[in-house]
């Protein structure tokens, strides 16, 4: 049988699609979502499966930036064969990226046996979520806000992309939230460092989803569920990219640190009273 059913699937799509690019923490989640569901957080095939469904968020978000990543790409193949293409930012940008995403590659594979063992408790998720609220509010308030996607540097990428370790480390800081975090303290304003997060995320949650698929298909868990749990979490992260974008250009962060404060001090409840074991 599936480690994860079919009405499961649906369910960690759902949480997936939402929170995959919102500063709360989407491992974090899940892996609530999963001790609710009575699913066992640190199973091989259920860390596969949370890995692998990221990948219907992640498609999403090439469908939703298409036109980014197309500009990127036409001008880092110019790049490489016109000396002259090289001097244009987006051409530096796409390296950037691919620069920035290795050391998260580095550390994802060193790391692995530790990522999916203790690190994967419930408590380091709790306690991630609230300490994570802490940077992001800081971020926010020392952040000035005066720089754009176009003032971007190859230190910044380098920076924002090397803070996802983080998140790697210690599920339930976020991603999104420590690339975030990291992009307003280098004083980005609030959009650049969301589409920074953004495109810093492509190649990092994509090669974490098909390097997983093997064992979530080999350790338990069905195609079906997959399948299932992936489309869901496409939909509902499309929405929220569109969303988000939306509420970064005339909000701060604010409310993501109270609703991570809240979850982290509810889910440090649930498991001192035992309704979760970690």
């Amino acid at each position: 049988m599936s480690a994860i059913s079919l009405g499961q699937s649906v369910v960690l799509g759902i949480v997936e699609g939402l929170t995959e690019f919102l500063p709360v923490s989407s491992t974090g989640h899940l892996k609530i979502a999963e001790g609710l569901m009575g699913i066992p957080v640190d199973d091989d095939s259920v860390v596969a499966f949370s890995a692998v469904i990221q990948v219907g968020a992640i498609a999403a978000l090439l469908v939703y930036f298409f036109k980014d990543i197309r500009r990127f790409v036409t001008a880092w193949v110019r790049g490489l064969r016109d000396k002259e293409e090289r001097y244009h930012h987006d051409y530096k940008f796409a390296w950037w990226v691919i620069y920035a995403t290795l050391p998260i590659v580095v550390v994802g594979l060193a790391a692995k046996p530790l990522i999916e063992g203790p690190l994967a408790s419930l408590w380091v998720v709790a306690g991630s979520l609230i300490v994570g609220s802490g940077v992001m509010w800081a971020a926010d308030q020392m952040g000035r806000h005066k720089r754009g996607e176009d003032d971007t540097s190859f230190k910044d990428a380098m920076l924002v992309g090397t803070s996802q370790i983080l998140a790697l480390l210690f599920p339930g800081f976020s991603r999104s939230g420590a690339t975030m975090s990291t992009a307003l303290i280098l004083d980005l304003d609030r959009v650049a460092a969301t589409r920074l997060s953004f495109f810093l995320g492509i190649p990092a949650l994509t090669g974490a989803g098909l390097y997983e698929l093997k064992d979530a298909l080999g350790a338990g868990v069905g195609a079906a569920p997959l399948a299932i749990g992936t489309a869901v979490s496409f939909v509902v992260a499309y929405a929220t990219i569109a969303w988000l974008l939306k509420f970064v250009a005339t909000h701060s962060f604010n409310a993501f640190v109270l609703y991570r404060i809240v979850v982290g001090v509810g889910l440090l409840g649930l498991l001192t009273t035992g309704v979760l074991t970690a």
